[in-house]
């Protein structure tokens, strides 16, 4: 029995120093512009998932979703975000495609995290993904803006969509109810 375990164990450590070593002598390719294997693809995003939960906590965002509040987030995401993640009138950026792994695009799939959990990853931004972090950038208030912006992109209030529209455009009419100045939009 202990022949078989310390064979195992030899096993592995020939496969975690063989996989250091072909790391190490450049075979594996990091090049953006390259698929990656189904292997980095799932560990990957597993990774990041599971940093993220962990990290992120389950803080509540300080900001209501305001109009005021929605709009700021919108000014904020069109001066630092919209190159990458598009916007309503063009989802699909240009520049986006050339990361890998591919930009999240907020107006063709809209984010599904929690609030905290966007205002982490915009705050200390992911490793090797092209996504910055921000968090010596923009203010707390900003971040937690840019949070409420995200997790309303599919019901934004017309002020935020004017900012979002292309110069010269008239957003779109809004199909929800005005609410009153000072009351909270529900999510």
């Amino acid at each position: 029995m202990r022949g078989f375990l310390l064979g195992i164990v030899f096993t592995l450590i020939v496969l975690v120093a063989g996989g250091w070593w072909c790391v190490k002598q450049g075979y594996v390719d990091f090049a953006a512009d390259q698929k990656p294997s189904i292997v980095e693809d799932k560990v990957a995003m597993a990774a990041v998932d599971a940093s993220t939960d962990r990290r992120a906590g389950d803080a509540k965002n300080p900001l209501e979703a305001t109009e005021v509040n929605i709009a700021s987030g919108a000014q904020l995401y069109l001066d630092h975000c919209a190159g990458c993640h598009g916007l309503p009138s063009k989802p699909d950026s240009q520049f986006a495609r050339s990361f890998n792994p591919p930009v999240p695009e907020f107006f063709q799939d809209a984010p599904d995290m929690s609030d905290s959990q966007n205002f982490y990853i915009i705050q200390h931004g992911v490793r090797w993904t092209g996504m910055p972090a921000w968090g010596k950038t923009l203010s707390e208030t900003q971040i937690w803006e840019l949070a409420t912006f995200l997790g309303n992109t599919e019901k934004l209030p017309p002020s935020a969509q004017k900012i979002l529209a292309p110069e010269g455009a008239t957003p779109a009419p809004s199909m929800e109810m005005k609410m009153p100045p000072g009351m909270k939009m529900e999510r």
